[in-house]
């Protein structure tokens, strides 16, 4: 558990987790927080687009009893699916399960939101519900930041799930590749070459050039490149260069065929193949489905 722990925290703090995270934030507005099974903490404090009223009503509470109980819950639910579940102010959260093969190490978790408009009567409930834990909340300031609390609709809701799960898989990926690297104690070689891949993969590179680069002969290092990372060398550069690709799709001013040649495809057809091949789905309908939020 410890080990899953350490590489649910490294998937945190990658670029891949924090450019999905800004992208997320600024066409949701809402949170997006990634934490381990047994992190029952408040996940969002601290966070871009942390609700306002859940921060206030967490310095009132002392870590705020409800939403922990909400934490707890949650861990219980998305074991398996994902899974939305409201505390006892009524603002909802959604969970989505992070897999390590079958087994479930991490959630991908937003919400702070409400389902229906906030009203006086609706505010009045949480003031009572708050006083039943001996917390008042019954003042201007958190009234204010109630009624500014974001309205989700059932079908935004289902559309932000969908891109967690999404979230979720590519992230899955990335952590097989951190436990491979773990358990294979990476030769300096590879870490050299993966290095390279990183600079220039928008070039046009040959893996008998990156085996001079790292000074092994080219059968050795195609070798040992296939052994330590799972992957050949050209497929390792068409991931490299995907991965590269579902960042820049978050981009609508920025054409397929753009991208395609910008992160070092030769042709549209060839990127196309090489998308769906690696993510199951065409980049325009992977970009459609990751805008359906906006």
């Amino acid at each position: 558990m410890a080990t899953n722990e350490k590489l649910v925290e490294a998937l945190a703090g990658s670029e891949m987790f924090q450019a999905y995270a800004s992208a997320y934030n600024e066409a949701t507005g809402m949170p997006l927080a990634l934490r381990s099974v047994v992190n029952w903490q408040l996940p969002f404090h601290g966070k871009p687009k942390e609700n306002a009223f859940c921060a206030l009503a967490a310095v009132r509470s002392h870590a705020c009893a409800a939403c922990l109980r909400l934490q707890g819950q949650l861990t219980q639910a998305a074991m398996d699916y994902p899974a939305t579940k409201n505390c006892a102010y009524g603002l909802c959260e959604t969970a989505v399960p992070l897999k390590f093969g079958a087994e479930t190490v991490g959630f991908l978790q937003t919400g702070q939101v409400l389902r229906k408009k906030p009203t006086p009567a609706s505010f009045r409930r949480v003031v009572l519900e708050a006083q039943k834990s001996g917390v008042d909340l019954s003042d201007a300031e958190m009234m204010q930041a109630y009624f500014a609390t974001p309205v989700a609709s059932p079908k935004k809701l289902d559309s932000v799930t969908s891109l967690l799960v999404i979230f979720a898989d590519h992230l899955a990926m990335k952590g097989n590749q951190l436990a491979l690297k773990t358990v294979n104690a990476e030769p300096v070689m590879i870490t050299q070459a993966k290095q390279f891949i990183a600079e220039h993969y928008a070039e046009e590179i040959s893996l008998r050039q990156v085996a001079r680069v790292v000074n092994v002969s080219l059968f050795y290092f195609c070798k040992r490149f296939r052994r330590v990372t799972g992957l050949s060398f050209t497929q390792f550069v068409s991931r490299t260069r995907i991965e590269k690709a579902t960042n820049l799709l978050l981009n609508p001013n920025l054409r397929v065929s753009e991208i395609a040649y910008a992160i070092g495809f030769q042709s549209l057809t060839h990127f196309n193949r090489a998308f769906k091949k690696i993510m199951g789905q065409s980049p325009t309908a992977y970009r459609h489905q990751l805008l359906a939020v906006v």
